[in-house]
C-alpha cells in the first residue's frame, strides 16, 4: 500500500486545503502563525511532504473557517 501522501485522495485533500487558505485571504506565512506553527509546517502539508492528523486538519479547517464535510466527501469519493 502507498502512503497516503501519494494517493488521489490526499492529493484531493492537498488541492482543498490550498484552496481554502487562497479563499481565506491568508498566505502560508499568515496561517502558520494563527497555528503557531512554522511556515514549513504548511508549505510541507501543502506540498504533499508531511500529512496530517485528523486533529491538525480540524484546527486548520477552524482557522480557516472552512466546512470539512464537502472536502471529506470529495477525499473519500476519490479512495
Amino acid at each position: 500500500m502507498r502512503k497516503s501522501v501519494h494517493t488521489r485522495a490526499y492529493k484531493v485533500l492537498q488541492q482543498h486545503l490550498v484552496a481554502a487558505r487562497q479563499e481565506a485571504g491568508l498566505t502560508q506565512d499568515q496561517l502558520s502563525k494563527k497555528l503557531g506553527r512554522r511556515q514549513s509546517f504548511v508549505a510541507k502539508y501543502e506540498g504533499g511532504e508531511r500529512r496530517l492528523d485528523v486533529v491538525e486538519l480540524l484546527s486548520i479547517m477552524e482557522i480557516l473557517k472552512a466546512d470539512i464535510r464537502p472536502i471529506l466527501r470529495d477525499v473519500a469519493s476519490n479512495l
